[in-house]
């Protein structure tokens, strides 16, 4: 019997062949996961002489993108790049390519400082960011033909590309770039709808301008979809220095629409302008707002001329023009113009929240409309209700507890209102005096066919409760004032109010 070796898998038996080529198959997969598996080490320039000496690639403080670069460039797909603890020094921009973790070890360990323009890019998918500091600073206008790659006008980390994870990331930069934070949906870079981006335990603090923005350039695929935050926060952006007027901590909706977004447990403190905004024009929907609180936001110095709800101003804890939003169990603290405004709702809900302290900082010589909820409608809208507020509380706010003007189809259960100091001697605005909205309006009427059931109180104004231009209105619940005018209703004709359900109580005693 003659044995003939096997010198290459084509000269395997045929039963033996596929069982080999399985087996081969299986080592080579499990080698490409052991490498996969394996970061490429970074150190820094002042990292410690241990981090060191366990690098693939040691900075030098200078340029050190071109290291970071090189170490994200060698890897696998799927692969991690992780940064020792120190500070890497970087005048270019860094860019990960799809599928890979760029990794420190932690935020107050791990320091990021971009310079000359340099900045972090995600321009491809599946990338994951975690656990250190970005600071930016210095950008220049490096172009005069378009506005379109102006450098000011991006973020120090700006995500173009979907499926993006930036956990336990922290950051600031000064008011020579637009953001922090930036989701650019660019058609240049990144085609497709950008989309599946999460944000979890990141904070922009100290900043001179946005913290957490979202925009798109172009005209197609600018809705921006599926987007997380969990557990973020945007402290003082805009406060000592600010991009441009208008800075805001979160700003979803610029230039983009949104559909998908969830917030929750997020904050949002000191902004120049509002905490928690959105634009007028983008379309908002499906847009889900959990236990988020925002506190002293609306920084910027009063303007000479107010409008409600106008452009000059926003000054809000929730900034919220329109489309379908929802809030559950959130907060707006001692914010300067109001807790929450709603303009155009279509559809909105807010549930289980709270005003307290609005225009809790006086203005001098100005004439100041602080507002805790305040509910504008200039445009039809196509929801019934319109907007739904329910279990809602406004207490001790500096000016109207609740102001609602042109809107129909208001929803309003359970709502406490507790010691309002007023606006012109009322506590409470429902409705348009005579035929004059304060924003541009098609709408002239002061609330139509609504349901407003309230517990209210209070005493320092002359009228807790002005209801002025109602059309097929009721309101229950109870009122409990020593106010000259505990509930004063005026402009409107017989029928028009309901007020059978509603007891009015002197404020020591009952009737």
């Amino acid at each position: 019997m003659t044995t003939r070796l096997l010198e290459r898998s084509g000269d395997l038996p045929g039963p033996c062949r596929p069982i080999a080529l399985l087996a081969g198959a299986v080592i080579c997969l499990l080698l490409a996961q052991g490498v996969a598996a394996t970061p490429l080490f970074v150190a820094a320039g002042d990292s410690s002489p241990a981090a060191k000496a366990q690098a693939n690639y040691t900075c030098d403080g200078i340029d050190d993108q071109v290291e970071i670069q090189a170490a994200l460039a060698a890897l696998p797909d799927g692969g991690t790049v992780a940064l020792s603890g120190g500070t890497f020094n970087c005048s270019g921009s860094l860019v990960p390519p799809a599928g890979a973790t760029l990794r420190g070890e932690g935020p107050d360990k791990t320091i990021l400082l971009f310079r000359e323009n340099g900045m972090l890019n995600v321009s491809e998918e599946r990338v994951t960011l975690d656990g250190f500091h970005i600071t930016g600073s210095g950008y220049k206008n490096m172009s005069t033909e378009t506005t379109l790659d102006l450098s000011r006008w991006l973020g120090v980390l700006t995500i173009y590309a979907s499926h993006t994870k930036v956990h336990n990331v922290t950051g600031t930069a000064d008011a020579s770039i637009q953001a922090v934070f930036l989701l650019l949906h660019n058609p240049n870079v990144y085609a497709p709808i950008l989309e599946d981006v999460e944000f979890t335990n990141c904070r922009a603090a100290d900043t001179g301008t946005y913290g957490f923005l979202h925009n798109a350039w172009g005209s197609e695929n600018t809705t921006i979809k599926d987007v997380r935050y969990e557990n973020c926060a945007a402290v003082n952006c805009g406060r000592y220095g600010a991009f441009n007027a208008w800075v805001t901590g979160f700003d979803f909706a610029e230039q983009n629409n949104i559909e998908g977004l969830r917030v929750s447990n997020c904050f949002a403190e000191g902004s120049l302008e509002s905490g928690f905004h959105f634009e007028w024009d983008p379309k908002k929907r499906d847009c889900v707002f959990i236990n988020c609180v925002s506190k002293d936001n609306g920084q910027k110095p009063w303007p000479d001329t107010y409008l409600v709800g106008g452009p000059d101003y926003f000054g809000a804890g929730f900034y919220l023009p329109g489309g379908r939003v929802s809030l559950v169990n959130c907060r707006a603290e001692g914010n300067r113009a109001f807790g929450f405004f709603v303009g155009n709702p279509d559809g909105m809900l807010l549930y289980n929240c709270t005003e307290n302290g609005t225009g809790s900082r006086p203005v001098v010589g100005r004439s100041a409309r602080p507002i805790g909820y305040c509910i504008l409608q200039s445009l039809p809208v196509t929801k019934n209700p319109s907007i739904v507020m329910d279990h809602c509380s406004s207490l001790g706010t500096n000016g109207w507890g609740l102001f609602i003007c042109g809107a129909s189809n208001v929803l309003i259960r359970d709502f406490t209102m507790t010691d309002p100091a007023g606006i012109g001697g009322i506590g409470a605005m429902l409705g348009c005096p005579g035929d004059e909205l304060q924003v541009n309006s098609t709408i002239k009427a002061g609330i139509s066919n609504s349901t407003i059931d309230l517990a209210a109180s209070g005493s320092r104004p002359q009228t807790l409760m002005y209801i002025v231009n109602n059309k097929n209105v009721t309101y229950s619940g109870s009122v409990v004032s020593g106010a000259a005018h505990p509930v004063l209703v005026e402009g409107s004709t017989a029928g028009d109010v309901d007020l059978s359900a509603l007891k009015v109580l002197p404020a020591n005693g009952t009737v």
